[in-house]
């Protein structure tokens, strides 16, 4: 078998049965942790009109557009909810690859199982199986330096997940991964970095094109006999390398953990390459009590990519959430780094501007975001007393290799659903979640995920 057949035969035997205690636990903290970052991002006025939009334009669906009191098909659902859940920088990633392989997964294979009336069991087993295809075909892809990691795996992820939702064979899986791979998406960064929230489309369309990437299979269309080698080899990346997506694939279970337990939590609201430097200047603002009054100047020195992420004066939420000089100055100004620091208010904040023009971003190149090993920032704080504080981060806190408890994953969730649902019905949701297993029919978690 090639490496394609591998990945698919290990998508279509999945079964929770056999999965360890740690992944079945790891797959509902994600989906916990996606549902979150969805219903905070449905709140955005673009998201609202969207979701009205999604159900306009089919008015009878039985998919839940998460947030809202309405539905839509499965199509529309996962297209307004996948873009949702981008919206706010909130979502989990995985640092091995697959840029945010949840966002990639579960709001397509939700929306389907919803649609289908199906269990918990099949829906976590789905998830589980789309996002390990998901982060090690991306694992595999070295993409090109301004290609964005949001949607780029993400039609193989939702179509992996949503085949196997169906009971597909290995063989289908593998054809319809062939399908999908084809209909990769081209994003780049750009819109990002500008503020242009047309960026937060990336996993909604690539979710759209997951579905359908199926349902063409099902026609009888035809893919490349391997066309992830084709798309990421010769368009997305610089270089693709087939070994790496099944590199430790026989041992899961047995040593090498799921993909899904190997994640990151973001823990601060904003694009993950600012967490690096964040996490620092969070450390030395606890241990000497700083106040931004305090400081004079402060130098980062960060990942290669750093060096487009040095604008001091977004004028957006997006664009500052890929901001490294706001989000230290940010941080440094109003102690926090959550959503709340990107909003707005915060944006107008004169003290905050003031701070961030004397943020000065350096690179270098032995950093790298994949790197446990190695630093991933270093921060330097000149204080106008004279004093110089030296910070430095490694693994952010969040990560599997620094992880945080369950509680905290929950809490979190808690506090961005709550504006939108309640605390009471979050932690009825909460609840539902980390019990999903039991769940005879998705539509039972769905249907809690909607204004009291």
């Amino acid at each position: 078998m090639d490496y394609l057949d591998r990945l698919a035969r290990c998508a279509a035997e999945l079964r929770l049965d056999a999965l360890p205690a740690s992944t079945v636990t790891a797959a509902k903290l994600v989906l916990l942790d996606t549902l979150g970052a969805i219903v905070a991002g449905s709140r955005l006025p673009e998201n609202t009109r969207l979701a009205r939009l999604a159900a306009t334009r089919v008015p009878h669906g039985m998919a839940a557009l998460l947030g809202h009191g309405a539905r839509s098909d499965a199509f529309w659902a996962a297209l307004t909810n996948a873009t949702a859940g981008v919206a706010l920088e909130v979502d989990e990633g995985n640092r091995l690859g697959g840029g945010h392989p949840a966002i990639h997964v579960i709001p397509g294979v939700l929306a389907m199982a919803e649609e289908r009336g199906l269990d918990g069991r099949r829906l976590l087993e789905s998830v589980v199986a789309g996002y390990e295809v998901c982060s090690r075909i991306g694992g595999a892809t070295t993409a090109r330096p301004n290609v964005h990691s949001h949607g780029t795996w993400g039609t193989i992820g939702t179509a992996t997940a949503v085949a196997r939702l169906g009971g597909a064979t290995a063989a289908t899986i593998r054809a319809v991964i062939n399908v999908a791979a084809s209909m990769s998406p081209a994003n780049t960064w750009t819109p990002a970095l500008e503020g242009a929230t047309i960026r937060n489309l990336y996993p909604g369309r690539s979710a759209w094109q997951g579905l359908l990437a199926v349902e063409l299979q099902a026609c009888g269309f035809t893919g490349l006999h391997d066309a992830p080698s084709d798309v990421y080899g010769t368009i997305l990346a610089d270089a693709y390398d087939p070994a790496l997506a099944v590199a430790g694939l026989d041992a899961l279970g047995r040593g090498e953990p799921y993909r899904i337990e190997q994640n990151y939590f973001k823990l601060h609201a904003c694009c993950r390459y600012n967490h690096f430097a964040l996490d620092a200047i969070a450390t030395l603002r606890r241990d000497h009590h700083l106040a931004a009054a305090d400081v004079a100047s402060v130098e980062v020195t960060t990942i290669p990519f750093g060096a487009r992420m040095a604008d001091p004066a977004p004028s957006t939420m997006l664009a500052a959430k890929f901001s490294i000089p706001y989000a230290v100055a940010a941080a440094l100004v109003l102690g926090r780094s959550d959503t709340a620091a990107f909003e707005p208010p915060a944006l107008g904040d004169a003290r905050i501007g003031d701070l961030a023009r004397r943020v000065t971003v350096r690179t270098d190149s032995a950093m790298s975001p994949r790197s446990v090993e190695q630093p991933t920032a270093r921060v330097s704080i000149e204080l106008r007393d004279g004093r110089t504080l030296h910070g430095t981060t490694t693994v952010v806190r969040g990560d599997a290799a620094a992880p945080v408890g369950g509680h905290e994953i929950v809490e979190k969730f808690v506090v961005l659903a709550s504006p939108v649902l309640g605390e009471r019905r979050s932690r009825e949701v909460a609840a539902a979640t980390q019990a999903a297993d039991t769940l005879k029919n998705v539509r039972d978690l769905t249907a809690i995920l909607t204004p009291a």
